[in-house]
Formats: structure tokens, sequence, C-alpha cells
């Protein structure tokens, strides 16, 4: 831990308002930033996709559940996995409770993986989540959204819009698609890698703190992390 510059109040005040000014800065620039992702151009998506859900196959078009947008996280969950990634686990315990604020402003948030719904719903249930969770498990949309890899990664894999050669079959993601007028289903942003921070509350809290996310000395970020049913209690 660094040494901790300790003074008296007033000058803390000093140092708090100064850092302020910056802080507005860049709200000010996520705003600016949001506003042009907003602007992004949009794309058609063939609704040729079938998903299994605890209430039979269902089109993409079926997922949006009569709202105009959906917000699809792609969660790691191979078909011969046990137990979902511990990353994707700590960032849906976030998930849980605001699927109705989200209902409120016509989106509707659910989770894809390329499980069967079987081991989806066990690890579901062991983890106590409640949103909605299918599996594309007999269709091509993960691989065509850049986060499943069936044949392990090649030259043209790409992640994150970049080359990728990690020896990875499942990979992380937040997509997001909009209905038009006449229905037809549009492509409007996908993020990936570090651009999924804001969606996980306790990276945010922690954040606020003076220690941080204090994972400069782990062997890698996340090594501290465990599923929530893990932890020592």
């Amino acid at each position: 831990m660094p040494q901790p510059n300790i003074v008296d109040r007033t000058t803390w005040l000093e140092a708090r308002k100064a850092h302020l000014v910056d802080e507005k800065a860049f709200t000010k620039l996520r705003d600016e930033l949001g506003e042009k992702r907003r602007d992004l151009p949009w794309v058609e998506v063939p609704d040729t996709y079938t998903f299994a859900t605890n209430d039979g196959s269902k089109s993409l078009a079926e997922l949006f559940a009569g709202r105009r947008q959906l917000l699809i996280y792609h969660f790691m969950l191979g078909p011969d996995w046990e137990e979902g990634c511990p990353s994707c686990s700590f960032w849906a315990d976030n998930f849980d409770g605001i699927d109705i604020h989200l209902a409120a402003r016509d989106t509707t948030l659910l989770a894809v993986s390329r499980s069967s719904l079987a081991n989806i719903n066990s690890y579901r249930t062991r983890m106590g989540w409640n949103f909605e969770w299918v599996s594309s498990l007999d269709s091509s949309f993960n691989p065509d959204f850049d986060v499943s890899f069936p044949e392990g990664p090649g030259d043209a894999t790409t992640y994150n819009y970049e080359p990728f050669d990690m020896p990875a079959k499942e990979l992380a993601g937040m997509s997001a698609f909009i209905r038009g007028d006449k229905g037809t289903i549009y492509h409007t942003y996908s993020t990936y890698a570090r651009g999924l921070d804001p969606l996980n509350g306790a990276y945010q809290m922690l954040d606020l703190t003076a220690l941080g996310r204090d994972e400069g000395d782990l062997p890698w970020s996340m090594a501290w992390l465990r599923r929530h049913d893990q932890y020592d209690s």
C-alpha cells in the first residue's frame, strides 16, 4: 500500500474540490461519448436464430418479449462446461432486480450461452439468479457475434474488433438490438473486454475507495475472484 498523504480537513477539501473539476469533465466526456454511441449506424439482423428457452424454442424477435430494445449478455458457459465462467458470474451478480427497471424503458435484458438449457438452468439455480438466460447451442448466434469459437481461435479470429489468438472457445460481451417500426431487427452495438466494466457495480464501488481494485500485485487482474458461493465465510 502506498504511503498516504495525511493532511488537515481544509487541505483535504481543497484537493477534493480540485479533483471534482476533473470528475465533472469526465462525466461530460462520458455523456458526449454516449451520444456518439447512439449515433452509430445500425445493421439489419436476419431473424434466423433459434434459442432454447424455458418457454420453448424462440426466435431472436421473440426474445424482445414485446419490447423495442434487447440487451444480450454473452455469458461464458460452453457446451462441455460444468460451471459458468467466474468473471461472467461476477458480472451476472449485477443483473437480478434491474430487469424491471429496464422493462420500464422498453428494454429486455437476458443472457445467452452456448451450453444446453438444462446446464444453464442448473448453474442458475446454484447461483440463485432469476434473470432470463437462454441457450444458443443450436445456432450460430455466438460465433456470429465473435464470442464463441467452437473450433478454437484461428487466423481469422477477432475479439473486441481486433485479431485474437488466445486459446479460448468462449468469451464475454454485451450486444444491443432494436426493432424497427416494421419489425425489422437491427444490431446497434456490441462491447467486449474492458468495455464491460460499467456493467459491474462492485468494480465501480471499489474504484471509489482508497485501495481501488487493488489488483496490481496479482498474477492476473481477477486472480482474487471466486464465484459468490465459493468465498470462505
